[in-house]
């Protein structure tokens, strides 16, 4: 569409409609001059503005009630006309802003918005806007003279109850732009009226008058809910720093130039105006300075990066223009910057860092004190008031404190050895970090948790995924803690090491209260000095390798001392009540501190806070070596002849904490020195490894902990270490059997990391069924790689009869009875070297280990008996390569395991019967006889007395051990079966035995492992169970196809649906 740019053409076109509209205020009519108007020019519609004006004025003006659409649209034509035209008179600029204001005033309550819709006040707002930007630079000023106060305090009123009690965030945000305009500061790309000194003085002290009002309203805005947005807290602090940047500029402030007082005539007037004297901007100095620590607590921690971007800029602006007016304020602007040092966003910290800097070029922190004074004496009044902060606070408040500590430290940069020179500000940041970082030991799985024991490398590697969390006394939150260790990593970057290493290496010793936080303090320090996970502002070169080696080494000999590295964290411990703090000792690692003298007494026993306390102490300790490993990288082998062999006794530590954070440490270790696994961690390292353990097994009372550092080197390491230890595993055997007492746990322990470990390092095949086997047979009978031979059938048949009534043939005694009667005699077999070959070191081991495990078999200990039997199995494992080593050691261990099978705690029942399967699966016919003889009956009887209480017990009989002692029986009793090809009558007793788990009022597990049974015998005798199933409910009728043959009658015929039908159903679909 073509503009008109004579203004007599539109003239004549906008002359009609805004008589029509003069005459008919309508909101057709004022469409219509809308429509107009858009086809004239910028220029045009200058020469015409009053004439287009005065029809909308006239609307405005008319006393009558008119609709808020018609208002609306009036307003938004007005602003059309002033946001293309410039306007030039003073009488206009006057008149339009007063108007446009009562537009906005309530009838009843001219202070206060209009209850009017959302739409019109943003009209008439977005008009105001407009016409500000359109007045003259020589008019504008007019607008803050003294007689406009009036006018002017109205629309400030009406601008900021808008932005303070407007629901709509779209009219809050144009209020708080608005506002900005009326202070001509708005950040709009439009060019502005660029106001001389004395233009700028006269505005400030115009809006001097309004300094109360704007100041405590903008508060509450910034203040106010989250829910608000970011926008609208952004405008508000916006236009909060720039007006009091205005008023209480220094360069306004410091002008002694004496201004007229205000004229009489001004009446009342006059009493608005402020004179900015000395002692008002003191005291308004101190009024600001309350309102900016409330805006500071909560847009410092503002979920929205833009919000913290403002407070940059709010603080600089302040720093900047007011450092001498605003005395108490700088404090809590400086204290703004320094925290948003440390933000997460890379935008508001850059911004940080330049202010900062430019505040330290400028020293505008007000005085003659310098930016380093400043921060050295805010850090020390931080620090004092610290624990305070972290006790009463919430997290968030916490969050922000801290990040103004560490920003602080930043800051000062190098300058921090300086500052912790003075012994106040050191005494004062190290306590304050012993009482915030207080750890919460009351929790009681700190010392129930127990380690289950590790199979090998790739499961320790699951630890990684998740660190150990800590719980602490004031705070919760992982941030908080994560914050804390980057300020105690900075202060080791910038402070002097050997002071700081010093100073809490004292309050290490000092107290049992301060130990674990000081250790805490000192890892991270190490960390730090190493320039490890370390951002600063100013980088600097880190510690030399030889004070990093000094520190590191002077730590650990404190950490592994025995009074700081044996405690007691279990209750079998304080049970025990074992001393670890002889002087002497005779292990390579413990070479200082020998006669430390902070040891428990023996006869004390200890509570679990105490324990608690203990275990985080060595968890930290365990972390500490981790780091050092990291900070020293390879020149850490130096330490290893130290610190490995501790390390690895923690890791064998039954706290599930302790051996974690050890498997951690071996880790860092590994990374630091170069070893691609613990296994070369090990093996490289075996020769000083076995000579410790070979000198304090000899003294053993001194080191009871000795037997785990075997295990976890059995656990983590290969065959190529079996030559290195078999003489400690001798020595290991032989102190077993001097000492069947409270160690004898500890001892098979050993012994079981080390049946673990054989059985990993040589595998062997599990034994396969032999042909003769119903299974194997029915199998081979269904490929179709032969036809079933009759006669065959009938003498398998009888040879199986007769095995199971006892009648064995001369070969099988032998191989049943006589084998084992001569495995007791090894002198016969040592006589004659040149027949038997020589064992495999392994099978001895296992022969040794085997002959040990059935001697404790009987020990009074459930818990022994228990680690014992699991032994046991790992020996049939590692021994099932070799008949004729295994079979005579089963004959000797069937006695004392078939008392655990018979008459011993249930737990010890369980654990024997899954060795039991074990030996099923090795021994195969060398135990058919003594299984259904001496062990079948009971555990049949067993099941047959269980069956009534489980069917009729409720869901909290699944976590009974009666429950589980019933199924792991149905669960290992068919297998069982199966590999032993069990005879009839005991197939039949099985049977008969399991049949009540077939209900459906057994628990589901019961039932399917009862299944299980029932499958595994319909591979040994199918018919058999064909015919024991259909007694207790048959599906089908089989009638004779034949008159000589007589029909075929079963107990299960015609009966109803009953509990059992349902897994009776399937198990004959499998027999079809």
């Amino acid at each position: 569409m073509a503009l008109t740019d004579d203004p007599k053409v539109a003239f004549g076109a906008l002359r009609p409609v805004c008589v029509q509209l003069t005459r008919e205020q309508t909101l057709r009519n004022v469409e219509q001059l809308r429509a107009q108007l858009q086809g004239v020019s910028e220029a045009a519609l200058q020469q015409l503005q009053d004439y287009v004006l005065f029809p909308l004025r006239f609307v405005l003006k008319t006393p009558a009630s008119k609709k808020e659409r018609l208002i609306q649209a009036v307003v938004e034509c007005i602003g059309y006309v002033l946001a293309n035209t410039c306007v030039q008179k003073w009488d206009l600029l006057r008149d339009l802003f007063s108007e446009l204001c009562l537009c906005l005033c309530s009838p009843t309550d001219p202070g206060k918005p209009a209850p009017v819709s959302d739409e019109l006040k943003t009209a008439v707002l977005q008009s105001l806007d407009a016409l500000l930007h359109a007045a003259y630079g020589d008019i504008l000023p007019q607008l803050y003279e003294p007689v406009m106060l009036p006018g002017l305090g109205l629309a400030i009123s009406l601008l900021l109850e808008l932005a303070e009690r407007e629901k709509s965030r779209q009219v809050q945000a144009v209020a708080l732009k608005c506002l900005q305009v009326l202070l001509l500061q708005c950040n709009c790309p439009e060019g502005h009226w660029s106001m001389n000194q004395e233009e700028k003085w006269k505005m400030g002290s115009t809006f001097a008058s309004f300094l109360p009002g704007i100041s405590r309203g903008l508060s509450r805005v910034i203040t106010g809910d989250m829910k608000q947005g970011h926008v609208v807290a952004v405008s508000a602090m916006r236009v909060w720093y720039k007006t009091v940047g205005l008023v209480m500029a220094d360069e306004q402030l410091s002008d002694n130039k004496v201004r007229e007082k205000p004229a009489a005539e001004l009446g009342r007037v006059g009493e608005l105006m402020v004179q900015r004297t000395p002692d008002w901007a003191k005291d308004t100095s101190g009024k600001l300075a309350i309102h900016l620590k409330k805006i500071i607590a909560c847009t410092s921690a503002h979920q929205h990066w833009k919000v913290r971007l403002e407070l940059v800029d709010f603080s600089n602006h302040l720093l900047c223009s007011c450092h001498s007016s605003l005395g108490e304020c700088i404090g809590p602007l400086l204290e703004a910057l320094v925290g948003l040092v440390n933000d997460e966003n890379q935008t508001v910290r850059e911004w940080c860092d330049k202010a900062l800097k430019r505040i330290a070029q400028q020293n505008l922190t007000g005085g003659n004190r310098t930016l380093t004074d400043v921060l050295s004496e805010n850090l020390h009044s931080l620090t004092t008031a610290l624990p305070r902060l972290i006790r009463t606070s919430d997290d968030q408040h916490k969050l922000s404190t801290l990040n103004v500590f560490l920003g602080y430290l930043k800051m000062l940069g190098p300058q921090v050895a300086m500052v912790l020179n003075s012994a106040a500000h050191l005494q004062r940041i190290s306590k304050a970090l012993m009482q915030v970082l207080e750890l919460d030991v009351t929790d009681v799985r700190i010392v129930e948790g127990k380690s289950s024991g590790i199979t090998d490398e790739s499961a320790a590697l699951l630890f990684q995924t998740r660190p150990q969390r800590k719980h602490f006394q004031y705070f919760t939150d992982d941030q908080i803690f994560s914050l804390l260790r980057h300020i105690c990593r900075v202060l080791g970057y910038f402070g002097n090491l050997y002071l700081l290493v010093d100073h809490f290496m004292d309050l290490y010793r000092e107290s049992l209260i301060y130990r674990k936080q000081a250790a805490l303090v000192l890892n991270e320090i190490i960390k730090g000095a190493a320039g490890i996970d370390v951002e600063v502002t100013e980088e600097q070169c880190p510690a030399s390798h030889d004070d990093l080696m000094a520190a590191v080494t002077s730590i650990i000999e404190e950490y592994t001392s025995l009074c700081n590295w044996h405690l007691t964290t279990s209750h079998e411990e304080s049970e025990k009540g074992d001393s670890f703090g002889q002087p002497t000792v005779l292990s390579i690692m413990n070479n200082a501190q020998g006669g430390c003298l902070q040891v428990t007494s023996a006869s004390k026993v200890s509570t679990i806070r105490q324990m608690n306390s203990n275990i985080w102490q060595v968890c930290i300790q365990l972390e500490g070596i981790g780091c050092f490993a990291l900070a020293l990288r390879t020149e850490f082998h130096l330490l290893l002849i130290t610190t490995l062999y501790p390390v690895l006794e923690k890791a064998g530590d039954e706290s599930l904490l302790i051996s974690q954070s050890a498997v951690d440490a071996m880790r860092n270790i590994c990374t630091a020195c170069g070893y691609g696994s613990f296994k070369d961690l090990i093996n490289q390292n075996s020769d000083y490894l076995v000579n410790d353990i070979s000198l304090n097994l000899q003294r053993l009372s001194r080191h009871p902990h000795t037997p785990c550092v075997l295990s976890v080197m059995f656990t983590y390491s290969d065959a190529s270490l079996l030559p290195l230890v078999g003489d400690i595993i001798q020595d290991v055997l032989m102190a077993l059997d001097h000492c069947y007492d409270e160690r004898a746990p500890m001892f098979c322990t050993v012994l079981h990391s080390l049946m673990k470990a054989l059985a990993r390092w040589f595998p062997t095949e599990k034994r396969k069924m032999s042909e003769s086997d119903p299974g194997v047979m029915k199998d081979a009978a269904g490929d179709g790689k032969g036809l079933l031979d009759v006669k065959q059938f009938f003498v398998d048949y009888r040879r199986q009869k007769e095995l199971a009534e006892g009648n064995f043939a001369d070969e099988e005694d032998i191989s049943d009875t006589e084998v084992p009667l001569t495995a007791p005699e090894p002198d016969v077999d040592m006589e004659a070297p040149d027949v038997k070959a020589a064992l495999p070191s392994h099978i001895t081991i296992a022969k040794e280990v085997m002959e040990r495990s059935i001697h404790l078999l009987s020990d009074p200990s459930l818990r022994l008996r228990l680690k014992v039997l699991d032994v046991l199995e790992l020996c049939v494992r590692v021994l099932q390569g070799d008949e004729r080593e295994l079979l005579p050691m089963v004959h000797r261990a069937w006695p004392p395991l078939l008392v655990r099978l018979t008459n011993d705690d249930p737990l010890a029942v369980l654990r024997a019967f899954q060795v039991l399967c074990t030996l099923g699966e090795t021994c195969g016919d060398f135990l058919r006889r003594r299984v259904s003889k001496d062990v079948l009956p009971r555990l049949t009887a067993s099941l047959v007395k269980q069956a009534p209480l489980s069917a009729k017990a409720g869901p909290i009989f699944t976590h009974t051990l009666a429950y589980k002692l019933q199924l792991a029986v149905l669960e290992g009793l068919g297998d069982l079966c199966l590999r032993l090809d069990l005879a009839d009558s005991d197939l039949d007793a099985v049977s008969e035995a399991c049949l009540p788990y077939l209900s459906f009022r057994q628990p589901p597990k019961l039932q399917e492992a009862c299944l299980s049974v029932f499958q595994h015998l319909i591979q040994v005798d199918p018919d058999a169970v064909w015919f024991t199933l259909n007694e207790i409910y048959c599906p089908y009728v089989y009638e004779s196809t034949h008159p000589d043959l007589h029909t075929l009658l079963l107990s299960g015929m015609g009966k109803q649906r009953n509990e059992f039908t349902d897994n009776i159903l399937k198990l004959l679909e499998l027999i079809a």
